[in-house]
């Protein structure tokens, strides 16, 4: 089969519900990837953010093999021996207390979500069924139909409600908003530390220093999605460690398997984990055997081979490099470590022409709110690497 009957099929038997890049991938190894005709390209995606190890990373992989022929699954109806281990590693690396295994970054959002209004009824005190959220415009939590719900884009919300009550939203970057629109009700302030699908979006210096003290005084929970930016993306473990900011709970998922597996969790303290108590809250597959020893070793890949240090070495200098392309089309570069967006001109006429002819070139990176190229390599990337990147992302962004 080739590559217009992968695709045929596709379009066949599989929902629309996306409209990816017309290249088949078959195969990956490090930064790269190839198709099922055996071209080759380099991954300038990482599956947004969930192969910050690299595709197919040895030591992930040799950990997935032996404990799937060990034992994959028991359901949290029984202990396993892996879960203990990833829980105080994973608690003992970010500084948090505890924390709370799930499978998607939308499951780990819906249980920072449900633990916050636990926490403002039993804790803060609210009134029952009175608990209110804040979010930001230009957020992206998941699909869930209480995430879309509090979305500021319209597509995510078509047809999908109605939506569950108890959410606010504010403009990002704006502690000033914030700090207007919480009442007695709110019980958090969830946020992004940099809005990936929103754009690559960056908010002022300081803001999260500012939302930290905000919620402080008001005795408000600060949930930090770290979902695309954590996990060494940012050139930090956490994006929100550029400020020194510890949120009262971080969801994070993605990058925890390297690739292989969805895994992901909420980290905060003893006393908010601790409102929920057994039969509020689970997931038959979260906190599993595979899952725990491939989150693991993808751990420890990060911090034994110094990927997030590379992040920030190599985000820097790609940053660097892309602001000085001299483009009439590129309005603005914007990013830290490596989770950078090139803004396009309105006259550019869309980002997608240039993500398909960077296809063509042999780089594959995706579109994101129709004028913004997002570039978020694997973080194994090397400034070799880069630089042949760099060639070709000049010779496309040139173009007429």
């Amino acid at each position: 089969m080739n590559t217009q009957d992968y695709i045929a099929l596709e379009n066949q038997y599989n929902a629309h519900n996306y409209k990816p890049l017309d290249v088949v991938l078959q195969r990956g190894e490090g930064i790269w990837v190839w198709d099922v005709e055996g071209n080759r390209y380099l991954d300038f995606l990482s599956a947004y953010s969930a192969v910050n190890q690299g595709h197919g990373h040895p030591r992930i992989l040799k950990a997935m093999i032996e404990q799937a022929a060990r034992l994959p699954l028991t359901s949290r109806a029984f202990r396993n021996d892996q879960l203990p281990l990833l829980a105080r590693e994973l608690c003992e690396l970010s500084g948090y207390e505890m924390m709370l295994p799930m499978n998607s970054g939308a499951e780990a959002v819906e249980t920072a979500l449900k633990t916050a209004r636990k926490w403002g009824y039993q804790v803060k005190g609210v009134p029952a069924g009175q608990a209110e959220i804040i979010a930001c415009a230009g957020n992206f939590h998941g699909r869930t139909i209480s995430i879309v719900g509090f979305s500021t884009e319209a597509q995510y919300k078509d047809g999908f409600g109605p939506f569950t009550p108890g959410f606010k939203t504010i403009p990002y970057g704006d502690s000033d908003a914030l700090e207007a629109a919480i009442t007695p009700n709110t019980v958090a302030f969830i946020v992004e530390p940099i809005q990936g699908e929103g754009g690559v979006v960056m908010p002022p210096d300081g803001y999260l220093k500012r939302v930290r003290d905000i919620c402080d005084r008001h005795n408000v929970l600060l949930i930090l999605d770290e979902i695309q930016t954590g996990l060494g993306r940012t050139g930090h473990l956490m994006a929100a460690d550029w400020e020194g900011v510890k949120a009262d709970m971080v969801t994070i998922g993605k990058a925890l398997s390297g690739g292989f597996y969805p895994v992901s969790a909420v980290l905060s303290s003893r006393e908010i984990l601790g409102v929920l108590k057994p039969g509020d809250h689970g997931s038959t597959f979260g906190g599993n055997p595979l899952a725990a020893a491939v989150a693991r070793e993808s751990l420890k890949v990060l911090v034994e081979e110094g990927l997030i240090e590379n992040a920030r070495e190599m985000g820097a200098y790609l940053k660097g490099r892309l602001e000085r392309i001299g483009s009439d089309i590129i309005h603005e570069v914007r990013g830290r470590g490596l989770l950078i967006g090139v803004e396009l001109k309105p006259e550019a006429g869309g980002a997608r022409r240039f993500a398909e002819a960077l296809k063509q070139e042999g780089l594959l990176c995706k579109e994101t709110h129709q004028n913004v190229l997002r570039f978020a390599p694997p973080l194994v990337i090397t400034r070799q690497d880069i630089d042949w990147a760099l060639e070709r992302i000049e010779k496309v962004l040139m173009m007429p």
